[in-house]
């Protein structure tokens, strides 16, 4: 066996065979389950062109579009500050200070293991419980109980996973600069977070996907973001006396998909242009090969310099 196929072993004619017939097996099976679903739609009416011709409607792309808003305008409040809460809960875990390292890992744990529509849910009763000492009025309740609920979940998990980035970066940076008399604060935030963030870029920008997708949780609290304004459509909008939950699932999760793709294209944009050195160094051309007699050669004629003699 060669070094290169220590974890892998190539396959043989019988197992080729064998992977071609499961492959041609899996296949078939998806493709009858998809024929299974697509009868049934058909058999219950909803693939008809008047069902899928409700999106026609101004009304129905009016709220569609609303709801897509919202739950962007959701998504970027609650992104922003689970990062600031994120670097300030792994700062703090990272701490020299004990009290402070054991208070931020017992709020990581805690609310990493309440599930998030719990958050969520215990938070909207306390905001309606006292919405008028707090001065929130309208659907500010419920808007501010997701995005809370939001931030401190999703700010515990990138806590961890600053934390781990900047577990990873070298000691000897940190050494060195500590040597050249910067204090832990400026190391912090000038040496450790930095690369940290760099190093951890594809996690962080998974966890705010996670916070995307999870913005539909406000259907719980009434919260008319995308989710809840088409469990409202597919109730209230009939058509040949049966409902469309159908066609506005499959639109709106095709949104969710679109939204979820955009933000991956974004992030692996950000990814490719943070790698791009810029260091402003340019790489020299190689010379010509020098065989090892011809060297020793050039090294017999340089002269020698006299003994404590510098240049």
């Amino acid at each position: 066996m060669s070094g290169a196929s220590v974890l892998y072993d190539v396959p043989g004619p019988k197992a080729k065979t064998r992977n071609r017939v499961y492959t041609v097996l899996g296949t078939l099976a998806v493709l009858g389950l998809i024929a299974f679903a697509v009868l049934r739609l058909s058999a219950k009416g909803q693939l008809e062109p008047e069902v899928w011709n409700i999106f026609n409607n101004a009304g129905v792309r009016t709220n569609i579009r609303d709801g897509v808003l919202t739950t962007l305008q959701v998504f970027a409040v609650a992104a922003v500050l689970s990062l600031i809460l994120g670097v300030l809960l792994a700062v703090a875990r990272l701490s020299d200070h004990k009290p402070v390292r054991w208070l931020s890992t017992g709020f990581i744990e805690l609310f990493r293991a309440v599930p998030l529509l719990i958050t969520i849910y215990a938070l909207w009763v306390i905001f309606l419980t006292n919405r008028d000492s707090l001065g929130l009025t309208g659907s500010q309740p419920q808007f501010w109980a997701l995005v809370v609920g939001l931030t401190i979940y999703n700010g515990s998990v990138q806590a961890e996973v600053l934390r781990a980035g900047i577990n990873s970066v070298p000691k000897g940076q940190r050494e060195a600069a500590y040597a050249l008399g910067m204090s832990k604060t400026q190391v912090m935030t000038t040496v450790l977070i930095p690369q940290a963030v760099r190093a951890m870029l594809p996690t962080i920008i998974s966890q705010l996907v996670v916070t995307l997708k999870d913005t539909s949780l406000g259907y719980i609290i009434t919260f008319e973001e995308l989710l809840f304004t088409a469990r409202l459509m597919s109730t209230n909008i009939i058509v040949n006396g049966n409902d469309t939950y159908v066609p506005v699932i499959i639109v709106t999760g095709a949104i969710y998909v679109a939204m979820c793709l955009a933000l991956s294209a974004l992030a692996n944009w950000i990814e490719q242009r943070g790698r791009r050195a810029r260091t402003g160094i340019e790489v020299t051309t190689a010379g010509e090969p020098v065989a090892a007699g011809d060297a020793m050669e050039v090294a017999d004629a340089v002269p020698d310099k006299p003994a404590g003699k510098q240049d």
